[in-house]
Formats: C-alpha cells, sequence, structure tokens
C-alpha cells in the first residue's frame, strides 16, 4: 500500500525556491532534493519510517499554523530533516510534509541545546 504525499503552503514554497537553486547549478540543492526523493520514496511505503515526536515537544508554529494532530520527523542525513504529519483515517491516510531544515534550526525549533 502506498501512502499519497502532499505538501504544505510552505513545504512548496521552501521546495519551489530549491528547485530553482538546483536548476541554477547550486550542488547543495542539487543533492537536498535527491534526499527529499530518496525520503518520498520510502515514506509512500511505510509512513512510520520516520520518527514520531512526543506531543510535549512540538513546536507551537506547527501546532497553530497545520492544525496537528501528530507530528514526524526523517532524518534525510547527518545534517538535514524533514517534518511531516498524517491526516486522514484507515483508508484515506496521506501524508503532509510541513518543512525540510538544517540540524541546527531543528534543534532551535524543538528546544534542544545546539552546539
Amino acid at each position: 500500500m502506498t501512502h499519497e504525499i502532499r505538501y504544505s503552503k510552505e513545504f512548496n514554497k521552501d521546495y519551489a525556491r530549491l528547485r530553482g537553486k538546483a536548476e541554477k547549478g547550486n550542488g547543495e540543492a542539487k543533492y537536498l532534493l535527491e534526499l527529499i526523493g530518496k525520503a518520498t520514496s520510502k515514506l509512500a511505503k511505510d509512513r512510520e519510517a520516520g520518527k514520531k515526536i512526543p506531543r510535549k515537544q512540538w513546536p507551537k508554529e506547527y501546532v497553530e499554523k497545520h492544525d496537528i494532530t501528530n507530528l514526524w520527523k526523517y532524518n534525510l542525513d547527518n545534517y538535514w530533516r524533514l517534518t511531516y504529519t498524517l491526516r486522514g483515517n484507515e483508508i484515506d491516510l496521506f501524508l503532509i510534509y510541513l518543512e525540510f531544515l538544517d540540524h541546527k534550526k531543528y534543534d532551535r525549533k524543538f528546544g534542544y541545546k545546539t552546539s
């Protein structure tokens, strides 16, 4: 069973910007697009391939903007993170990508101490 993947407005905007950079030859942008592509393939097959984030750690911004009832993160590599939520019911379930962010931004957003 594969799962449909959708993008939040913010993710869509950032992803379009990333694609534009990649088209202009930006190596990091190309690499990040590749990581997101691999994550999408994996998450389409296994929606729980990421790690579930406990409610007490959810950024207020996600709750207010996206009205989430669950939150997951997927480590794209050692540096990049992808956050997503699951919506729907057992029959019609889909993932919504919320944001991709570097490790430092992720740590700040989720209240972890950064080195």
